[in-house]
C-alpha cells in the first residue's frame, strides 16, 4: 500500500540516540539525507534503556512468546546487521534445560523453528564448558548477539562517517525542529503517548575465567528462566526478568533467582565476581508490539519492548521506505 511520497531530500532530525534512533540515523544518512541525531544524555549513554539491554539477536527463540511480527522484523534485521556491521557475532544460540523441565523444553522446541537438537556429546563439542551439564540442547545456528555498550558507539561512528551529525546533551522537542522529525525517545515520549508503560528488565554482570561460552545460553525454568550472554574480557551478562514495574534497580529476589539460575547452568558461576547490578525500563504499548506512528512530517518509533536490538534495523528500513517512496507496512505503521 502506498500514499503520497514524502520529500526524498528532506533534512531529518532524530530525537534519541539509543538503538532505535541510531539505526534510523544511520539508514537515513546513508540514503543521502542531512541527518541530525539529538540525545539528551552524554556520549556514555548510561541513562538509556539500551545501556542495560542484553543485545540478543534471536528471532527464532523469541517466537516462543512473541507475535509473528517480531520474528518477521527480527529476521530482516539479521540481514541488516550482517550488511552494516559484518563483524557482528553470529555464532548461534543455545537453549538448555534440566531433566525435570523436559516438558517445558519440548514445548519450546514445538513453538520455535530454525533449530537442531544436540545430544550431550554434540553440545560438549560446541561448548566444552557445558560438558556433562545437560543431556541435550536446541541449537539455533543463525542467531547472534551484540554487546550494547560496544555496538552503540560503533553505530554512532558509522552515522558520522555517513555524513550525519550527533548532538549529545541536546534537549529538543519536535516543535523546535524543521523538516522530518523522528521521535525515538522511548518512555520519555509518554507525555504525548499516554498508553506507553515501562517494563523493567534487570541484569547482573559477572566475571570469571572458569567458564568460556561462544554464544548465549538460555536456561528453561518455570519460575526463573535465564539467559547467559558472553561478553569480552571474561564477562557474562545474566538476565531474563520482565517485571511490570517502573522503579529502577535490582530486587533481592531477582538477584537471588538470576544468580541461582546461573549456578544451575554451571557451578563455576558460583565463584564468579559480581561486577554490576542494573536495570532498564523498556517502553511498551499494551499489546507489547512496536509502532511507527506518522503525522505528516512527524514520525514516532516506539514500543520496542524487550526486542529493541532485534528489530530496530528493520523498523528503520520501514521508516526510510515510507519517507522515500510512501510505502506503508500495515502491521507496524499507523498514519493519522
Amino acid at each position: 500500500m502506498y500514499q503520497t511520497t514524502k520529500r526524498p531530500d528532506s533534512p531529518v532530525s532524530i530525537i534519541g540516540a539509543g538503538i532505535a534512533g541510531a539505526w534510523q540515523a544511520l539508514l537515513f544518512a546513508q540514503a543521502g539525507h542531512a541527518v541530525t541525531l539529538h540525545e539528551r544524555g552524554d556520549a556514555a549513554m548510561t541513562d538509556s534503556t539500551s545501556h542495560w539491554a542484553g543485545g540478543m539477536l534471536a528471532p527464532y527463540c523469541e517466537a516462543e512468546v512473541a507475535e509473528p511480527i517480531i520474528s518477521r522484523l527480527g529476521l530482516r534485521s539479521l540481514d541488516i546487521w550482517r550488511r552494516e556491521l559484518p563483524d557482528t557475532p553470529f555464532n548461534g544460540s543455545l537453549v538448555v534445560a534440566h531433566p525435570r523441565e523436559r516438558t517445558d523444553f519440548e514445548r519450546f522446541a514445538r513453538m520455535t523453528e530454525g533449530h537442531r537438537r544436540l545430544d550431550a556429546a554434540a553440545l560438549a563439542a560446541l561448548e566444552p564448558s557445558l560438558e556433562g551439564r545437560f543431556r541435550e540442547a536446541l541449537f539455533f545456528p543463525t542467531e547472534g548477539h551484540v554487546e550494547p555498550r560496544r555496538v552503540l558507539p560503533k553505530l554512532h561512528e558509522r552515522i558520522r562517517a555517513a555524513g550525519g551529525t550527533i548532538k549529545f546533551e541536546s534537549r529538543v522537542s519536535a516543535a523546535d525542529l524543521d523538516g522530518i522529525v523522528i521521535d525515538c525517545r522511548g518512555l520519555a515520549a509518554r507525555e504525548e503517548q499516554s498508553e506507553l508503560r515501562g517494563v523493567k528488565g534487570e541484569m547482573i554482570l559477572i566475571e570469571t575465567n572458569e567458564v568460556q561460552l561462544a554464544r548465549p545460553v538460555r536456561l528453561i525454568h518455570p519460575r526463573w528462566p535465564l539467559y547467559v550472554i558472553p561478553r569480552e574480557d571474561n564477562l557474562f551478562m545474566l538476565g531474563a526478568t520482565s517485571i511490570e514495574a517502573e522503579d529502577t534497580g535490582v530486587s533481592v529476589r531477582s538477584a537471588l533467582e538470576l544468580l541461582g539460575a546461573a549456578y544451575a547452568v554451571h557451578p563455576a558461576f558460583g565463584e564468579a565476581r559480581i561486577v554490576e547490578f542494573g536495570s532498564g525500563l523498556r517502553p511498551a504499548y499494551p499489546d507489547n508490539l512496536p509502532r511507527i506512528g506518522v503525522r505528516g512530517d512527524r514520525i514516532a518509533i516506539n514500543g520496542l519492548y524487550r526486542h529493541g536490538f532485534l528489530i530496530a534495523p528493520a523498523l528503520a528500513e520501514l521508516t526510510l521506505a515510507y519517507v522515500q517512496r510512501g510505502q506503508i507496512d500495515n502491521e507496524v505503521m499507523q498514519c493519522a
